[in-house]
C-alpha cells in the first residue's frame, strides 16, 4: 500500500476515529481505556504488521505536540487545592521510595548503570493522564480514593519529570536546577498577577470572546504551551516539563474565573487535545514500536513480565503510602494497581535512552509493552477492586468534601 505521508495521515485519522467506535462496542463487555485500541491500531497498520502507515516527519512532529498535550491537559488537570497537604506530602515520600527501589531494579535488570537509572526512572512514573478520565468517569475525582490517586499520579508524573531534567536531559545538574527556578520563578510571577488583579481582566477577555472567532482562551492556551516548551528545548532540558508547567501555569491564571466561562474553555482545549493531537501521539506510538526488536530478542520477551511486576512493585507498593487513613485493604490495592500505570513517560524516557546510545531498542521495546498492558490491565483491575471496598457506596461519588477529610 502507498505510504506516503498524506496517506499515512490519513490513515492515522482513520484509527483516530475507528478508536472511540471499538471502545464503545468492546465496551459492552469490558470497559478499556482508549489508548490502548489507539496503540494496538498503530502496531497493527505500522511497519510492524500491515505497513499501511510509516513513520515520518510530520506525523512525528504531531506526535510531539500531541505528547506536549498530553502533559498540558495533565498539568492543567491537577487541583492543587484539594490534593495539598497529606494527600501530596505522602504520595512525595512513596515517589521517592519508588525512586530509590527503581533506580536499584533498574541497575539488576541492564549491564550498564547508565541504562539502569534510565529504566528505574521509567518504572517510577504513573500516567496520570490515563488515570485521570477512569476516576472521572466513575464519579471518584472527589473521593477520598480519588484525592490519592490524584495525588499519586500528580507526583508520578512530576517527579519523573524532575529527574529527566536533572539527570537524563544531558544537561548538568546545576544547569538543569536554574532552569527549574526559572520555571517556578514563571509560576510564581502568574500567581502574583493573578492575585493583583490581572486575572480578572484576562477573564473578561476569556468571556467577551469565548463565543466568537477570536476565541482568545484557546489561542492563550496555545501560546503559553509552545512558549514554554520553546523555552525548554532552547534551556537543553526535555520539553515535557515544560508542557506540564505550562498546564499548571494556565490552571493558576483562569483561577476565579466564571465557572460556566471555565468549564466551556476546559471543552474547547480537551477537544483539540483529546480529539486531535494526543491520539496522534498514541497513534504513533503504535506505528514506531519495534515489535520485531521484541519477539526476536528472548531476553527482550523475558523482560516484558519482569517490567510489569516492577512497575507494580516499584511504583504501585510504595503508592499505597498515599491511602486515606483508615482505608480498606481493597482501596489500598486499588491504588497500588492506579499507581503503577504507566505510559506516557516510559516511552518518553525510553525514547530518550535510546538516543543517547544507553538503552538498547529490545529493552525500550519491552518496557513501553510493560507499560501498554499496565495502561491495558491495571486500571480496570484497581477500579473492580477499589467496588470491593466496603465503603465504596456508603458515601455517594463526587460528594463534596473539605481536603481534611481526604
Amino acid at each position: 500500500m502507498d505510504s506516503s505521508p498524506i496517506t499515512s495521515l490519513v490513515v492515522i485519522a482513520a484509527i483516530a476515529a475507528a478508536a472511540p467506535l471499538l471502545g464503545r462496542a468492546v465496551g459492552r463487555v469490558v470497559k478499556i481505556p482508549l489508548v490502548v485500541f489507539e496503540i494496538v491500531l498503530g502496531i497493527l497498520l505500522g511497519p510492524s504488521l500491515l505497513g499501511w502507515v510509516q513513520p515520518n516527519e510530520f506525523t512525528e512532529m504531531l506526535a510531539d505536540f500531541g505528547l506536549a498535550m498530553l502533559f498540558f491537559l495533565a498539568g492543567n488537570e491537577i487541583d492543587f487545592a484539594r490534593i495539598k497537604g497529606r494527600p501530596m506530602q505522602r504520595a512525595g515520600l512513596g515517589w521517592l521510595v519508588s525512586l530509590v527501589i527503581g533506580v536499584g531494579a533498574g541497575i539488576l535488570f541492564s549491564p550498564t548503570v547508565g541504562a539502569g537509572v534510565f529504566i528505574g526512572v521509567a518504572l517510577t512514573s504513573t500516567a496520570l493522564g490515563t488515570i485521570m478520565p477512569v476516576l472521572r468517569d466513575a464519579g471518584e475525582l472527589r473521593t477520598p480514593f480519588g484525592i490519592s490517586t490524584t495525588a499519586v499520579g500528580a507526583v508520578g508524573e512530576f517527579g519523573p519529570l524532575l529527574a529527566i531534567t536533572l539527570f537524563l536531559s544531558g544537561t548538568t545538574p546545576l544547569h538543569a536546577t536554574l532552569v527549574l527556578i526559572g520555571f517556578a520563578v514563571i509560576t510564581g510571577g502568574a500567581i502574583w498577577l493573578a492575585a493583583n488583579g490581572a486575572g480578572k481582566r484576562l477573564h473578561a477577555l476569556i468571556t467577551s470572546t469565548i463565543h466568537t472567532s477570536g476565541q482568545f482562551a484557546v489561542r492563550l492556551v496555545i501560546l503559553i504551551l509552545v512558549s514554554l516548551v520553546g523555552l525548554s528545548v532552547a534551556l537543553g532540558i526535555d520539553m515535557l516539563l515544560g508542557a506540564f508547567a505550562a498546564g499548571v501555569l494556565y490552571r493558576l491564571l483562569l483561577a476565579g474565573a466564571p465557572e460556566r466561562d471555565a468549564e466551556l474553555v476546559e471543552a474547547k482545549i480537551e477537544a483539540i487535545g483529546f480529539g486531535f493531537l494526543v491520539p496522534i501521539f498514541f497513534i504513533n506510538t503504535g506505528v514506531t514500536f519495534d515489535l520485531g526488536g521484541l519477539v526476536s530478542d528472548p531476553q527482550a520477551l523475558l523482560l516484558l513480565p519482569l517490567f510489569v511486576v516492577a512497575l507494580l512493585v516499584v511504583r504501585g507498593l510504595p503508592s499505597t503510602l498515599a491511602a486515606p487513613p483508615g482505608a480498606a485493604l481493597a482501596d489500598r490495592g486499588a491504588l497500588l494497581l492506579f499507581g503503577a500505570t504507566g505510559l506516557p513517560i516510559i516511552v518518553a524516557v525510553t525514547a530518550i535512552g535510546v538516543d543517547q546510545g544507553a538503552l538498547d531498542t529490545g529493552t525500550a521495546a519491552a518496557l513501553v509493552a510493560a507499560g501498554m498492558l499496565s495502561v491495558l490491565l491495571f486500571p480496570l483491575l484497581g477500579l473492580a477492586l477499589h467496588k470491593r471496598s466496603p465503603g465504596y457506596a456508603v458515601r455517594p461519588p463526587d460528594a463534596d468534601m473539605t481536603v481534611e477529610e481526604a
